[in-house]
């Protein structure tokens, strides 16, 4: 953190001459269990990660916004007039656009600022750098213009944001986790009401650790492949007659399937009803502090994700394989899928093991060495001292 957070105020003293007014950070997030069932107004179960976008920011007069980051060393500029049409800002400064214009869209007076930016949350990993740089620019925002704009309502605006500037159709789960999440908890989210419950998951006190391995492999046809299975989802709902698949419930399953039409959109639909359920069993076990029992319920995600759902490469499932091999208690793919990062479940003494392990497979199979970090569960966007 201090890392990211003193690269922060360095580009913003490059930038701009002069020392930023506050810095905020956001998390990247891995999600522990429940994976495309946000947009199906499903149950979700992220948690923040340590991996942290940092926004160093002070005001500036007018309707002029100046972005830095470390990523390019290139400034982005923009006014209210590109800010009010959606896409006309493009590429990484985008998504900064895109939360000044869904600000001003709620009817808020977004204060001009200069911003610098730097991060530590990999990007296209599936780790939600977008959503952490979003939340992170939301908070600084709303803190030099002295905005009120509670908590619990900056998830929709940040969302908003990506879906309608910057035109990715992602669900309410990435903001809410980065902006919502507590420290030594994972954030049960019913995505259909936005209710959240802080659920326990101290995974020091039981002596394990989440290794989270990016898989390095490139995200192959993610946008489009994601938005198919988006509208695969939502045909099959309107043909069983329900507002969401959130709605078919595990117990009429095989009925419900058993009115559609092709073994796709059945295998579609299973996934995203036992996913459901399998956030639903998570979420007890961790309540009843019965962490290592979880592990099954990941590995039976990841075999959903990569049978019915068909959203795994081989990267993906070498990391998985291996890992359970040298002992993880379960493992899955976390993110939208096509590539990104596996988490594995780990006693915290074996983690290294677990992550050799799977740099050997990878070498066997003449795949890029893959990176690797183990996490714990972390707090969301905060305004840094």
């Amino acid at each position: 953190m201090t890392d990211v957070a003193a690269r922060a105020t360095a580009g913003f003293r490059s930038a701009y001459g002069q020392q930023p007014a506050g810095r905020w950070a956001a998390p990247g997030r891995a999600n522990l269990i429940g994976e495309h069932t946000d947009y199906n107004d499903g149950f979700v179960l992220p948690f923040a990660l340590s991996l942290r976008t940092v926004v160093a920011a002070s005001g500036q007069p007018g309707e002029r916004w100046t972005v830095w980051s470390e990523t390019t060393d290139q400034p982005v500029e923009f006014g209210a007039a590109e800010a009010d049409e959606p896409g006309r800002v493009t590429g990484w400064g985008g998504y900064v656009a895109g939360v000044v214009w869904a600000l001003r869209e709620a009817g808020y007076a977004v204060p001009g600022a200069r911003l610098a930016i730097a991060s530590d949350v990999p990007l296209g990993s599936g780790l939600s750098s977008s959503a952490a740089l979003e939340a992170a620019v939301l908070a600084a925002l709303v803190d030099l213009g002295g905005l009120d704009l509670p908590a619990e309502r900056r998830p929709r605006l940040a969302q908003r944001a990506e879906n309608s500037y910057v035109g990715a159709p992602t669900g309410i789960m990435d903001q809410s986790a980065v902006i919502r999440c507590r420290e030594g908890h994972a954030l049960f989210l019913d995505c259909r009401t936005e209710a959240v419950e802080h659920i326990p998951f101290d995974l020091d006190a039981a002596g394990l650790a989440v290794l989270v391995v990016d898989s390095r492999a490139p995200h192959r046809h993610a946008d489009g492949e994601y938005a198919s299975r988006r509208r695969s989802c939502e045909a099959a709902a309107s043909a069983l007659g329900v507002p969401a698949l959130r709605d078919v419930a595990v117990a009429d399953l095989d009925t419900a399937l058993g009115r559609l039409s092709d073994d796709e959109t059945r295998r579609r639909v299973r996934h995203v009803v036992t996913e459901d359920q399998r956030v639903l069993d998570t979420v007890e076990l961790l309540r009843a502090g019965r962490v290592r029992e979880i592990g099954p319920l990941l590995t039976a995600s990841h075999a959903s994700m990569r049978d019915d759902f068909e959203i795994t490469v081989p990267e993906i499932d070498t990391a998985v394989e291996a890992a359970l091999a040298a002992g993880a208690l379960g493992a899955r793919m976390t993110g939208g899928g096509f590539g990104g990062c596996v988490l594995a479940l780990v006693e915290a003494a074996s983690a290294g093991a677990v992550a050799d392990a799977v740099t050997h497979a990878y070498a066997e199979r003449g795949f890029a060495a893959p990176h690797h970090v183990t996490v714990l569960p972390a707090p969301g966007a905060t305004r840094l001292p």
